[in-house]
């Protein structure tokens, strides 16, 4: 089969306005812990799109570390290109696609840094392996060879103490705190279910999108 002839006809669920919580992070801790109970691969890991200040757009998989009312949470190199696209033109969007549920949420907002500490209590968090692998890339970086980051690697273990492990300064979080959020829930025929909280002064205010 070519791909311009694969179809899926979803009908698993449907969205309506008095199903959903009026608070979008609400809902969407209800839609991630059916993820989560579902037993989907990786129900946390979310397509990140930033943008240069010139607006040359790029994405890429990252992994969700919290969220609450403030906003969305994950950490990063800050001199990764995404760190260095987000420090320069703090927008971003989110993606969550969970497939066999047929939904999809989608985040735009603004970004900040988060705090050093609460880097800091995240990065300990982390198994050593991960700790000491943040040390050794600079990510995004050329580099000649795999050699180059094994070297590194071997470089860090040797230097520290495995218990005592220090966050590099330009290894943190970033938060995107939301002004808009959509859930998307998949439909027959393509005529899906598509709700968009828009903040407002006050609250969020709830749309119905056309699919």
């Amino acid at each position: 089969m070519t791909i311009d002839r694969l179809r899926t006809d979803y009908q698993l669920g449907t969205l309506s306005e008095t199903d959903v919580n009026p608070d979008p992070v609400k809902q969407f801790d209800s839609w991630l812990q059916v993820a989560i109970d579902a037993e989907l691969p990786e129900p946390h890991a979310m397509t990140l799109a930033t943008s240069t200040v010139e607006g040359r757009p790029s994405a890429r998989i990252v992994l969700l570390r919290g969220y609450d009312e403030r906003g969305f949470l994950f950490f990063t190199n800050y001199r990764s290109r995404k760190g260095r696209e987000l420090l320069n033109n703090p927008h971003a969007s989110l993606v969550l696609f969970w497939s066999p549920l047929e939904r999809q949420v989608r985040i735009d907002g603004t970004v900040e840094k988060v705090s050093a500490a609460e880097s800091d209590t995240y990065f300990q968090s982390r198994p050593i392996k991960s700790r000491l692998g943040a040390i050794a890339s600079d990510q995004s970086e050329v580099i000649a060879d795999r050699e180059v980051l094994e070297d590194r690697l071997r470089e860090a273990t040797e230097k520290y103490d495995q218990d005592n492990v220090p966050r590099p300064e330009h290894w943190g979080g970033f938060r995107i705190m939301p002004t808009a959020i959509e859930f998307w829930q998949g439909r027959r025929s393509r005529l899906h279910d598509r709700l968009l909280y828009t903040k407002t002064e006050n609250d969020w205010q709830i749309s119905r999108l056309s699919p």
